[in-house]
């Protein structure tokens, strides 16, 4: 049994959800496998496995992303809780620029978002202790990295939560507004 693929209105940015084998043991997944998604069209080379934890729900982590030659595309998974995982265009020779999608992803649905360069990432833990394991083809670099204000109000994403419930990094915190977004065209 293969994993299933769902396509989201973003060109690029797909839900995956790998297939789960239960029985009275627990559980058995395989959450990637580079030559049975090369069939769908996926062919990705991971370089780094990231893995945080959120110990409140109400954490925002991003909206994130790094320039080329660091750019990242990403599969986002939750082994633990969920989140409300969102992923905004930053290719502006498309027509969907500055548009976003969001996805709920969790240790209940066992699904994944991945989420291609030319995208900004961020992701709102919805349950206490949730674990976020994310693998990416780019190392981190942190002179290539950028991040866009979670709230601006261009970007207008529906986060399912209130404002006095978030916690957000200094980082987070003081990120720029989406009008100051530094892309490439080549991103496009």
């Amino acid at each position: 049994m293969s994993a299933q693929i769902r396509r989201l209105p973003l060109e690029g940015v797909l839900e995956i959800i790998p297939p789960r084998f239960t029985d009275e043991r627990g559980f058995f997944s395989e959450t990637w496998n580079a030559a049975a998604l090369e069939q769908h069209g996926i062919c990705l080379q991971f370089v780094q496995d990231n893995h945080s934890h959120s110990s409140t729900a109400g954490v925002i982590r991003g909206l994130h992303y790094q320039l080329p030659p660091f750019e990242q595309d990403k599969l986002v998974r939750v082994p633990r809780g969920a989140i409300f995982d969102v992923a905004v265009d930053l290719r502006r020779e498309r027509g969907t620029f500055g548009q976003w999608v969001g996805l709920e992803v969790s240790q209940s649905k066992w699904n994944q978002l991945l989420v291609p360069r030319g995208f900004a990432h961020g992701f709102l833990v919805l349950e206490p202790d949730t674990e976020v394991i994310y693998k990416v083809t780019a190392p981190y670099s942190p002179q290539h990295e950028r991040s866009i204000r979670f709230d601006d109000p261009d970007l207008a994403i529906a986060w399912p939560i209130g404002e006095a419930e978030i916690v957000l990094s200094d980082k987070d915190r003081d990120a720029p507004p989406f009008s100051l977004v530094t892309v490439p065209e080549y991103l496009s």
